[in-house]
């Protein structure tokens, strides 16, 4: 059965609200300082845009952190409809301390690069690169790459490209 799901990773609530109510203090406090002590125009607009800009981006976090990431035996999928990437298509999983990764989680390159998409505090895809992980639990993230990398070099060692 190629859709029994192998892997999960889910933010937990106490991870989501951490990082969404963090976003949220950052955009307030800029803004609170913006208005009571009004710098000059040009510090008024960059501090109410940047502001701004964090509070949308606790929005986005907190609608995307509703989600899971799901591997199967032949996708890594969210459970918002999107395909993150095709096992066929994967090239390889970083790991590494030094890698350009989420938090807590792992970079993934692929063969075929694909549309630019970004669930903050849960997964991102530029090209070929996608980052896995945020505001998700390390062990959860660690084990899905672990079982990842297994499926990879399975399907690298039968030569043909499949599981």
């Amino acid at each position: 059965m190629s859709d029994e799901i192998v892997a999960t990773v889910k933010a937990s609530e106490a991870r989501r609200y951490m990082g969404v109510g963090m976003l949220s203090m950052v955009g307030g406090l800029v803004i609170y300082v913006a208005l009571s002590t009004p710098p000059s125009m040009a510090w008024l607009v960059f501090l109410l845009v940047v502001g701004s800009a964090a509070l949308w981006l606790a929005a986005r976090m907190w609608q995307a952190t509703q989600f899971q990431i799901e591997l199967t035996k032949t996708e890594l999928r969210c459970t918002d409809g999107n395909v993150i990437a095709r096992i066929d298509d994967i090239q390889n999983i970083d790991r590494g301390f030094f890698a350009f990764k989420p938090s807590n989680g792992f970079l993934i390159k692929t063969k075929t690069p694909a549309s630019r998409i970004w669930r903050p505090g849960l997964w991102w895809r530029f090209g070929r690169q996608i980052g896995v992980g945020g505001v998700t639990p390390g062990s959860q993230s660690k084990a899905m790459s672990e079982i990842l990398a297994a499926m990879i070099a399975m399907r690298d060692q039968a030569g043909d490209g499949r599981l």
